[in-house]
């Protein structure tokens, strides 16, 4: 995939704009979801202010439960500062257009 068109789809979607480097972010995908909270746990650990957990598709479902599991159990302080929800538009390889739901929970430990 072209470098411009990775860049032009994660700035569209506001990739940096709540302050979130790219080693603060956690993609939920197919591992269980205490691999999830594991990993955002070790970024508030290591001194992030913010940790944006981001998901597409079926994982949205995954990525809530990982939010929830943080601020029920392991940090009541938690603040949910954002949520963002949108859709990205990919060609597939046989050339039609497929549309996949996106979210991104943008999470401040107070």
């Amino acid at each position: 995939m072209p470098e411009e068109f990775y860049k032009t789809r994660h700035n569209h979607f506001g990739w940096n704009e709540m302050g979130a480097t790219s080693r603060e972010n956690v993609i939920v995908g197919l591992k269980p979801v205490m691999n999830y909270v594991v990993a955002c746990m070790t970024l508030f650990n290591s001194g992030a202010e913010q940790v944006k957990v981001r998901a597409r598709g079926r994982n949205i479902s995954k990525a809530v439960e990982v939010v929830e599991m943080l601020r029920r159990v392991f940090l009541a302080d938690l603040v949910v500062a954002d949520i963002r929800i949108g859709t990205e538009h990919h060609t597939k390889p046989d050339g039609k257009e497929a549309s996949v739901s996106v979210i991104e929970l943008f999470l401040r430990n107070s």
